[in-house]
Parts: C-alpha cells; structure tokens; sequence
C-alpha cells in the first residue's frame, strides 16, 4: 500500500535575500508556512517585514529560493500565480473615480479570458464578498469617498474576491476601529478554517497578532531571531531585546496580552 504524499508546504523560504538601494534589507531568511496555516511576522520598524511580503508575492526581486505550493515562484507564470496568491499591502494604489463593486471585481481578472468579459459567477463572487464584508451599501460609491477603515475593508474584499489559496496581508487592520478589526480578522480566519485559505501576515499589534496567528516570526535587522507559537515569541525579554520596550505580558483567552508599562518617574 502505498502512503499519501506529503503536501507541499503553501510557502518556503531558504536563504531569502533582498537589497534595496545598495542595502539588504533581508539577509538569509528561512521560512516555512504551511497549508491552512496562519503565521504572523512581527518586528520593529525597519525589521524587513513588508519587504519579505513583497517578496513572495513578486513584488520584489530576491536571492534565495521563494517556492508557493511546491512550485519555485520563478516558474509560476503571472496569471498562476494570480490565482494562488492575493495580496493585501498597506497602502493600494487605486484608480481615480473607481466605483467600490468595479475595484473589488478587478480581484476576478485572473479568471477572465483575454478580451473577454467576467462572467455571472465573477459577479455573483463580488456580491458575496461585499454582503460578508458589510460593504454591499458601498457598493456604488467611489473609494475616494470612504473613510480609511472602509477603504481597508474594500482591499480585503479584492483579495477575498480573487479566490486565492493564499492570502498576505500588511498591516491588514491599521486603519480600521477596533470593531472592524475584529470583524475583518474573524472573517478570515474563519475562511481559513472552512477553506483552502492560508495566511501569511505582518501585524504591529502584538496582542492581535497572538490572538489569530498559530505561529509568529520575529524579525529584526532582517533576520528570523524568533519563531514558534505566540507564547514562546511573545516574552518580555524578547520585546525588551529587540522592540526596546518595557511592557508586560499576561495570558488571555486566545492568547498573551502585550501591555505597555511606563518607566516609574521619581518623586
């Protein structure tokens, strides 16, 4: 009897290195997520994360070997990947006077015969994706007229709306209130667990971070100095280490909690 094979891993890194402006900003990085897996990259400013998304995404060249799916990037034509990879970066450039459904639909592109037009399911995909967003009133409206945190929940819906397997997300709830961050990230992991969906993300809240990934990587200087699961990143002396911050962390429900702690004055 011959056993399953092993599936491949949805992203591996080996020995990544990238350089912008004569400078590496990623210097030998090695990662793997797995399918279904959610890993969150954490970091202070400058770390490397947002350039280590841009990598595997394409966005960048690199040395080292990038493989998505067991398939090196390298031989991944552009409209594969475009089905397999969506990608959420902090700040989208969007066309001037773009209604929210016409932005969202451009997540079904890959789907879409050259010279040829979407088709219902393409539409029907979008409408789902806006009724579970809470954008389907926004629908008409041009993004210009959004607020930031509406903007933000119009990115995702792109994303989403693309049918990818694997999901990056830069500072996905930067600009959202508290609600709606909590909305957006239920949603995706909730898609994670009923689905194909794997998640690769960097977060500057640390206690979300712990809250939704299964594993976290700490970044600085542009190599891994820590990964495992949130508890054993999350310590004091690894933020005080390589954030320079005096916090405290508790345990809560979903995970440890990062609480800030100012220095005690005199007097």
């Amino acid at each position: 009897m011959t056993a399953n094979p092993t599936p491949s891993a949805a992203v591996r890194l080996a020995g990544l290195r990238v350089v912008l402006g004569g400078r590496p900003v990623l210097d030998g990085v090695d990662l793997t997520v797995e399918p279904g897996e959610w890993v969150t990259v954490i970091g202070p400013n400058g770390a490397g994360k947002s350039t280590l998304l841009r990598a595997v995404g394409g966005l960048l060249p690199a040395a080292g070997m990038v493989s998505l799916f067991g398939t090196p990037t390298a031989r991944l034509r552009r409209r594969h990947r475009a089905r397999i990879v969506a990608t959420v970066a902090q700040s989208p450039v969007v066309p001037p006077g773009m209604a929210v459904f016409d932005y969202v639909l451009l997540g079904r592109t890959p789907y879409v015969p050259p010279l040829g037009r979407e088709s219902a399911a393409d539409l029907a995909a979008v409408r789902e994706v806006l009724d579970r967003l809470d954008l389907a009133g926004f629908a008409e409206r041009q993004l210009a007229t959004l607020s930031g945190g509406e903007r933000q929940r119009v990115f995702l819906a792109r994303a989403l709306a693309q049918g990818a397997t694997l999901l990056l997300l830069d500072e996905p709830t930067s600009a959202l209130d508290i609600g709606h961050q909590q909305e957006v990230l239920e949603l995706v992991d909730q898609l994670r667990r009923d689905g194909d969906l794997t998640v690769l993300a960097t977060m500057h809240d640390l206690s979300i971070a712990g809250e939704y990934a299964d594993r976290l990587v700490l970044l600085d200087g542009g190599r891994v100095v820590a990964s495992g699961p949130p508890r054993e990143v999350l310590t004091e002396r690894l933020l005080a280490l390589h954030y320079r911050a005096r916090v405290r962390v508790v345990d809560g429900e979903h995970g440890p909690l990062v609480v800030p702690v100012r220095p005690t004055r005199p007097g």
